[in-house]
């Protein structure tokens, strides 16, 4: 079954840059290695942890071929294609070549702030055209609406086979609850949240597509693990082991926390594109501090 690809941890991966703005392609490809490496289950690329306003059209084509040549189906690759107008998402989709693709992740039209109707109108043209599954992508505290969980459920099974199921970082537990409960069989409810993926997955989750398992993926993707095969005593243990610092990848804003924590780890440069700007120095020691700590432990 489609869906079964998605259980566990997927990566939003960061778009490395040089200090010239310029994409690091040699990084980009060493933290595919890295992921790929510790054990992650997915990739996802072009989202919001890849910078993906800031990139042009082409750059995000080179990016999204450059991430599915170096995984070479070693792991399944979600690519993100969303947007606030319903056509323009579907002519990105029509421009799309998906051999390699597994799913596309798809965010809540932003700024313009449709209602419930048309939210579902603007997934259903979107999940008509794609050739692939579709992921919902939930993000009310970036896109200024929220998907409500009667919606998700319409969505979910008025197109059973169509949708894998929905990213959901609203950090509404009565919501995604609701979800849970109500949806049909094989539809998933990944977490958009780090912190909260552990009760998430307690109450019936399926994993997460994980910021922080950029910098560690095999500790992060362990304590899903755990927590998938209900042994939360050893999944809590990890859980708390990553909780400060998923805590301090946030405090000045994402990706500029999770891009000074791989630049502490040798992965990528510390360089993210306006109109972001990288951590204060406070935030980067504090990092290096607790990565310090964990990396002992």
């Amino acid at each position: 079954m489609t869906s079964s690809k998605f259980i566990g941890t997927g990566v939003a991966i960061v778009t490395p840059f040089r200090k010239d703005d310029s994409i690091d392609f040699n990084s980009l490809g060493n933290l595919i290695e890295y992921l790929i490496n510790n054990k992650v289950n997915y990739i996802v690329v072009l989202g919001t942890t890849g910078e993906t306003p800031t990139l042009t059209s082409d750059e995000k084509k080179a990016v999204a071929n450059f991430v599915i040549e170096a995984v070479n189906k070693r792991v399944p690759v979600v690519v993100g294609i969303g947007g606030n107008s319903t056509q323009d998402v579907i002519d990105k989709i029509k421009e799309v070549e998906f051999d390699g693709i597994d799913a596309v992740l798809s965010v809540a039209p932003y700024y313009n702030k449709p209602g419930q109707k048309g939210i579902y109108a603007h997934f259903q043209a979107i999940v008509s055209s794609c050739p692939v599954p579709v992921i919902i992508y939930n993000v009310p505290g970036r896109t200024g609406c929220n998907i409500t969980a009667e919606t998700t459920l319409r969505l979910a099974h008025d197109f059973n086979k169509q949708f894998v199921g929905i990213k959901e970082a609203s950090g509404n537990f009565q919501q995604i609850m609701k979800i849970i409960q109500d949806k049909p069989s094989g539809f998933l409810v990944i977490s958009g949240d780090d912190a909260i993926t552990l009760p998430l997955i307690s109450i019936g989750a399926s994993g997460v597509i994980s910021v922080v398992a950029n910098a560690f993926p095999k500790e992060f993707s362990n304590m899903v693990n755990k927590a998938l095969e209900m042994k939360y005593h050893e999944a809590r243990v990890m859980h708390y082991k990553l909780l400060e610092i998923i805590e301090n990848l946030f405090v000045e804003g994402s990706p500029a926390g999770i891009k000074a924590a791989l630049n502490i780890l040798g992965l990528v440069q510390n360089q993210v594109r306006m109109p972001l700007t990288p951590v204060s120095r406070t935030t980067y020691n504090k990092l290096a501090e607790l990565i310090k700590e964990i990396k002992i432990k």
